[in-house]
């Protein structure tokens, strides 16, 4: 079948003549293309990796370009930005122009993007080229993904997604490790230019292998979709990201959200009445479909929690360097990539809902019984702990997602994959923003409720206070009760911030708790039924 002609498929039927695009590129066997998916995977980790990665190389580089935390942010915050704009417009993209070709020119963007900041001379060139390599970073995930439900069979989609899905799991885990080892022994040009080879290698393989899917030559593109999207996501994620520094009340962040609101109102309202929309809001009328973006969001929030609460505590109160708290969470990646293949082999056989009910059960538990972490907590416990939630983590993700891509057909997957990942971006920023006010609030307040207890006027403080002060000039260590009063108010601070972390994980627990009753929508039978449903909805509007 030639890709220059347009034809229809539904579910594997072709029907010549009429708009839409070829099927899927099926393997003859019915067997996974191993090769073709280690291609996309390797691009995917990459662009998922190098996110986390570059986090600690900030405190050198700001050193180095001599700039302030404020404008060294904008190397991680444009990186952001930009992929959060770019999503939308993929699904378009690969349809009109091929999914082959868009995922090379995105390894190619994304590789001179990274040897560009190699070279950067000032924090100015570093957020420049962190633009261009977020072009090609942020649409090779959701075109990876695409150009999965395209190639491997229905039948073996959780074991292929599984093995892909390693990446979104792991990536983001070890690459705090990965960034520490390599700015500690060698220099932070090669958090960049480690890329490289990988990106060229990775391109030539594609270009070799690959198989190029349908162009639809007819495809308009939706410009006011495109600028409506682009302008709100570029308004929320920039309001989510410096709303802890600017103030959430603050007039600056105030009119982002509101300008991200009325953006997104109108881009859904001009997307549901477009014949052509670049990011097709309509899937959400399929209750699985919407059933597992909200659950997919959810998880991810769950999933940053510990991603990004747990360094904090391991680094700030537990005193561990970068490299040793990247060791901490190497056991917890390690379980999300064992499990994720593993789940994906039994959503196969089984469905998303038996793994959703096992995996939901141990990580709201594991969750919350991160509560407890305190000054004193075993690094043995606390590592433990999260590789058991990670098990539980990896036994839902792949297959929530999974379940709402299958009752889709197949080529409408750019489409969906754009709109899940656009979901993974934004919730991922909002449970950051959410969970980092939630933890300096509940800070402030143990710090205050401390405080008194220590306080002068208390009299079994005061004479805490000063026996302490007496053994400390006895020592010769500090002047007496004055340093007895300091090395209790860094106790404080200590303990405030322990508690305040503890209580975030409360809270992540009850977000957690939401997607509950939501995974009840992915049983085996309402997917495979609800999938008959769309493909029939399908026809009728390409027909109509």
């Amino acid at each position: 079948m030639s890709a220059d002609k347009p034809v229809m498929s539904v579910a594997g039927v072709t029907r010549p003549g009429m708009p839409g695009a070829g099927p899927p590129d099926r393997t003859a066997d019915g067997r996974i293309p191993w090769a073709s998916m280690f291609i996309l995977i390797a691009g995917g980790f990459m662009a998922i990796l190098d996110s986390s990665i570059v986090n600690v190389a900030l405190p050198k580089l700001m050193s180095i370009f001599g700039v302030g935390a404020e404008s060294i942010q904008w190397v991680m915050t444009a990186y952001l930005l930009v992929s959060g704009v770019v999503i939308p417009v993929t699904g378009y993209l690969g349809d009109r122009f091929g999914y082959k070709r868009l995922y090379i020119y995105t390894l190619v963007a994304f590789t001179i993007g990274s040897g560009l900041c190699a070279i950067a001379w000032s924090n100015s060139s570093l957020v420049a080229f962190r633009v261009l390599q977020a072009i090609g970073g942020g649409m090779m995930i959701p075109v990876s993904m695409a150009m999965i439900f395209r190639m491997v069979p229905m039948q073996k989609m959780g074991m292929a997604l599984g093995v892909w899905g390693i990446t979104a799991m792991l990536a983001p885990a070890i690459g705090p490790t990965a960034g520490g080892y390599i700015v500690d022994n060698f220099s932070w040009h090669m958090i960049f230019t480690i890329n490289i080879p990988i990106g060229i290698v990775v391109a030539v393989m594609a270009g070799l292998i690959l198989k190029e899917t349908d162009i639809l030559r007819d495809l308009k593109f939706d410009v006011p979709g495109f600028l409506l999207s682009g302008l709100g996501c570029f308004a929320l994620l920039l309001a989510l990201s410096e709303g802890q520094d600017k103030g959430w009340t603050s007039q600056y962040i105030v009119t982002l959200f509101m300008s991200a609101f009325f953006m997104l109102v109108l881009f859904v309202l001009w997307e549901l009445q477009t014949p052509q929309p670049m990011l097709d809001i309509r899937l959400l009328r399929n209750p699985v479909f919407a059933a597992s973006q909200a659950t997919t969001a959810i998880l991810t929030m769950g999933l940053f929690a510990a991603i990004f609460l747990i360094p904090i505590f391991a680094q700030n109160l537990m005193g561990l360097t970068p490299m040793q708290t990247g060791l901490l969470l190497m056991p917890m990646a390690l379980m999300s990539g064992i499990m994720m293949p593993i789940s994906g082999r039994l959503y196969d056989k089984i469905g998303a809902l038996p793994l959703c009910i096992i995996g939901m059960i141990i990580l709201i538990i594991t969750t919350y019984k991160l509560h407890e972490i305190n000054l004193d907590t075993s690094y043995y416990w606390l590592q433990s702990l999260l590789a058991l939630r990670a098990a539980g983590m990896g036994l839902m993700m792949m297959p929530v997602g999974t379940a709402g891509m299958n009752t889709l057909p197949p080529i409408l997957s750019g489409r969906a994959s754009a709109l899940n990942n656009l979901v993974r971006q934004i919730s991922a920023s909002m449970g950051i923003a959410f969970l980092t006010w939630v933890m300096l609030k509940r800070q402030v307040f143990h710090e205050q409720m401390l405080a008194d207890s220590a306080s002068l006027t208390n009299p079994l403080a005061h004479d805490t206070i000063q026996q302490v002060g007496t053994l400390l000039a006895a020592s010769d260590i500090s002047a007496g009760q004055d340093g007895s009063v300091a090395l209790i108010a860094l106790n404080v601070q200590k303990q405030s911030m322990a508690l305040g972390i503890g209580d975030t994980f409360i809270v992540s627990t009850i977000i957690i708790s939401l997607a509950v009753p939501l995974i009840f929508l992915l049983g085996k039978k309402r997917v495979e039924a609800q999938r008959e449903i769309e493909i029939k909805r399908y026809a009728n509007r390409i027909n109509s």
